[in-house]
């Protein structure tokens, strides 16, 4: 895994962008309130920060906000949309309730524990828990249980859990034209290619799926750089096909199972953008 972050940081990080300060999670996390003016993601995914947050409301229709005293549900609005949008999609579609998890910090950067990404207000937990949901005040959605769709040798979903309704979520997040990638574990994304590879239309939806470890009971969705961004660095595209071929057999190789530890390197840095990010008064 420490071999899978390091090399989703290569990819992430800002190509060409001046050095600024060091990635110090406590400093990011320690701000409670975003900056005042227009939003900007800036830096890339995994090695950025966000300007101008707004805040996804805690209850909303068709979704609810989960594990909020984390203060991780700050965005770009584009983000607060695609939550929207999607919530909307599922309502009328007839799902439960949606639970919404972390977005960003309310200036985004890295975040002390829980993700290595989510840092430029791009990225939307969402949780795979087709249960009915009660509305019930923030303070009692801290503490939950949300069994995993994946078997516990992840070599394959859990027939027991795994539902037509899951796909049918999943796709109507990778068709918003705004996503880039939706992550779910590996074996969620093998029996998508199962159950749909070849049908009319897939091959667009299915690219955009993407696997990646322990996302066996969330869907992490991310955007493209929005515009009015310029400082935003997006990574390179899915590539081409429906990712239905060899390459998933990697994610049940040794290699992805026990990968080898990257060599200590020198402290990450952000984007200089993002100094005055963390230096600017509060909205």
């Amino acid at each position: 895994m420490r071999r899978l972050l390091f090399l989703f940081l290569l990819l992430a990080a800002p190509a060409g962008a001046t050095e600024g300060p060091v990635a110090r999670a406590a400093d990011w996390a320690a701000v409670v309130r975003p900056t005042a003016g227009p939003a900007r993601a800036i830096g890339g995914t995994s090695l950025g920060c966000l300007a101008g947050a707004v805040q996804l409301p805690f209850d909303g229709p068709g979704w609810q906000a989960i594990r909020t005293s984390r203060n991780r549900h700050w965005g770009h609005p584009v983000a607060i949309t695609l939550v929207e949008h999607v919530a909307r999609e599922a309502r009328a579609a007839g799902f439960p309730d949606l639970w919404i998890g972390d977005i960003a910090q309310p200036r985004g950067g890295p975040m002390p524990w829980g993700h290595a990404s989510h840092q430029t207000g791009l990225d939307v937990d969402i949780w795979l828990d087709l249960r009915p949901k009660p509305r019930v005040p923030p303070a009692l959605r801290e503490e939950l249980t949300i069994p995993s769709l994946v078997l516990p040798d992840e070599t394959g979903v859990d027939p027991a859990r795994w539902t037509a309704r899951h796909a049918q979520l999943i796709r109507i997040a990778a068709e918003t034209p705004s996503v880039d990638r939706v992550l779910v574990h590996h074996a969620i994304k093998r029996r998508l290619c199962q159950d749909h590879a070849g049908s009319p239309g897939a091959e667009a939806w299915l690219r955009r799926v993407r696997p990646w470890q322990g996302h066996d009971s969330h869907m992490h969705i991310r955007l493209r750089c929005p515009p009015g961004s310029p400082d935003c660095r997006d990574i390179s595209p899915p590539p081409p096909g429906d990712g239905c071929d060899d390459s998933l057999d990697w994610w049940r190789s040794p290699e992805s199972r026990r990968p080898t530890p990257a060599p200590p390197g020198p402290p990450p840095r952000l984007p200089a953008a993002c100094a005055g990010v963390l230096a600017a008064p509060a909205d």
